[in-house]
């Protein structure tokens, strides 16, 4: 197994040995495509297998009484299974395949490529930090289906596991402080808070009783009784206990050892590891240097187009000053979070009959706005998005940040709504789930660069079905592109250029008008998630390029509904395989056009 630092050559060695060893075990395939979809097959169950909680997310429900088992021997076997696959891969001959198989090779092959190139990298000793972890497993209830017995005795199987996970948590968060890998004091002195929740004297109480509260009327009064105390006695004996060990190591052993610095520049191979971070989520060979320098020309570009707005509207003072007003005049602002919940859902209501205009196929499945759980959004993005259930038994999910709503803004809802439901991330992994001509890691998977990207072209939309109907929505949606085209600077910043987390938040809040809280807690995002932030505008840039490309290219035959259905209708791919697609696209109508 390789465990060391680094590809050493030995482990290079290793490696190879390896592959020729899984080679030897495979025979020759009669049948190249059989071969590869059958590795498809073999993999998928395995990662369910292995990943058992995104399993249940999508429907999945052969593991739910499981974790993914996080101990370092389950991780290391895990890599060596995926030098395996690679080597079963490089065994079937692509030239035989057909040219969508060939691509569905490629896509799978960088896939691996890039998992085992990543993990000398040593991530998995980031297992938790405000944003997620062992101590955030209560939001899976939310995905969950409880309407058999067995969907209860699952969740009572979970919350007896649960010391366990905890267990596996502590130890990778002990490994990565003795290696040097730790995420900064600013952002874990929120985690001990955070479990609180957990550690209740009411077994009622915990969050991850929740299931509990509400039975399918399938279950009888009497496996209810039984389900309630096996379920309370889980939470008194099992999940209280795990959760005050984390918190006593956290505070005594973890919090203290943790560095006041920000970046994992400061990591073992810090800059090689935010290299990779940059190329998986950008989906593209940019220099984190060439990507900061983006960041800045863009924030230049959309602040021109801020202030002509703020010129129309007859504001006097400076960007500074109407970011002030515009961050503290009330009417901008609800007073309840039901209000600012119910006017999100008002909002979808008014976006769905224009889809029509821009797009001619539109996802059978439906979505939800909730708001985000209580025990994390004072640490949580404005909004988030949950991809539905493969098997249709849950719909999509767009989770709304309520937690202070004089806070929350009403003129970048509209915005936000575009990207988080439709037509964003809703409308994109919808279809993608629904294609039946790919295979599973292509319908269930993505690519960041592509997947964001995506959810940011979708605000621009709002021009073209007369959404942005007021400045202030208009201003709102810049106000969401040049925080995205700041992301590129403050990432960047920190992880490369080793900015201090207060650079990178002056630089935010002096550029968007987000409210203090927000830019903080999005700071702390981009701390927590090297590189991740990246995706966002740099797969934007590209999605617009090849539109413009495609308008300058088809002229009056340019048809916005066309072009989206082309974009759209493989699922999401690396920014250079859609470039490659969406040429070839082009091609074939210029080829028609020159035939009639």
């Amino acid at each position: 197994m390789l465990r060391g630092i680094g590809y050493t050559l030995g482990a290079v060695l290793l490696l190879l040995l390896l592959q020729a060893s899984a080679l030897s075990q495979v025979p020759p395939a009669n049948d190249p495509a059989k071969s590869l979809h059958a590795l498809f097959a073999e993999d998928w169950d395995y990662r369910m297998e292995q990943h058992p909680t995104w399993a249940s997310g999508l429907g999945d429900r052969r593991w739910n009484h499981r974790w993914s088992d996080i101990g370092l021997d389950a991780i290391f076997k895990r890599h060596d299974h995926d030098i395996t696959t690679l080597a079963k891969l490089t065994k079937i001959d692509r030239g035989a395949l057909t040219p969508a198989d060939q691509l569905n090779y490629d896509l799978f092959k960088k896939d691996y490529e890039d998992d085992v190139q990543g993990f000398q990298y040593r991530w998995y000793l980031l297992p938790l930090n405000q944003l997620g972890g062992v101590h955030t497993v209560n939001q899976l209830v939310n995905v969950l289906r409880f309407q058999t017995l067995k969907d209860y005795d699952d969740w009572i199987a979970r919350l007896r596991a649960l010391p366990t996970l905890v267990d596996q948590t502590i130890a990778l968060l002990r490994l990565g402080l003795k290696k040097g890998i730790i995420h900064p004091q600013i952002v874990l002195q929120r985690v001990p808070a955070q479990i609180d929740h957990h550690i209740v004297g009411d077994p009622k109480a915990s969050p991850l009783y929740t299931p509990f509260t509400k039975f399918s009327s399938s279950i009888t009064p009497t496996d209810r009784a039984s389900l309630t105390q096996a379920a309370e006695d889980a939470i008194a004996t099992a999940v209280v206990p795990a959760y005050r060990k984390l918190k006593f190591f956290i505070v005594n052993d973890y919090l203290p050892a943790a560095p006041d610095r920000v970046g994992i520049w400061q990591f073992p191979s810090g800059a090689a590891m935010y290299a990779h971070a940059t190329r998986t989520n950008t989906s593209t060979d940019l220099a984190p240097q060439r990507i900061h320098e983006i960041g800045l020309e863009e924030v230049k570009r959309i602040r021109r187009e801020m202030q002509a707005i703020i010129d129309k509207l007859g504001f006097k003072g400076s960007f500074a000053e109407f970011a002030k007003f515009l961050r503290n005049d009330a009417k901008f602002y609800f007073t309840s979070e039901n209000e600012l919940l119910e006017a999100y859902r008002a909002l979808s209501r008014r976006i769905d009959p224009l889809l029509v205009k821009v797009f001619r196929v539109l996802p059978r499945m439906p979505y939800g706005i909730e708001p985000v759980p209580a025990n994390i959004a004072p640490d949580s993005p404005v909004g988030r998005y949950r991809g539905p259930a493969a098997d249709g038994s849950r719909a999509g999910i767009f989770s709304i940040n309520t937690f202070k709503p004089e806070i929350r803004p009403k003129y970048e809802m509209m915005a936000l709504s575009l990207h988080k439901g439709v037509p964003g991330h809703h409308l994109q992994i919808a279809l993608a789930m629904e294609q039946q001509g790919i295979p599973n890691f292509r319908r269930y998977g993505g690519y960041t660069a592509f997947i964001e990207g995506w959810g940011l072209y979708a605000e621009s939309l709002g021009d073209e079905t007369g959404l942005y109907d007021d400045p202030y929505s208009k201003f709102g949606q810049l106000m969401y592109e040049i925080w995205r085209a700041s992301r590129l600077v403050v990432d960047t910043g920190m992880h490369h250029l080793r900015w201090d987390r207060q650079k990178a938040i002056d630089f935010m809040a002096e550029n968007t008008v987000k409210q203090e809280l927000e830019v903080a807690a999005e700071i702390d995002r981009y701390i927590v998630w090297p590189g991740q932030a990246l995706a966002y505008k740099i797969g934007q840039l590209k999605i617009s390029e090849l539109r413009a490309k495609a308008q300058q290219t088809l002229g009056d035959k340019f048809d916005i509904r066309d072009f989206h259905d082309e974009l759209l209708r493989d699922g999401a791919m690396p920014l250079d395989r859609l470039e490659t697609k969406i040429n070839s696209w082009l091609a074939k109508h210029q080829q028609a056009e020159t035939q009639k």
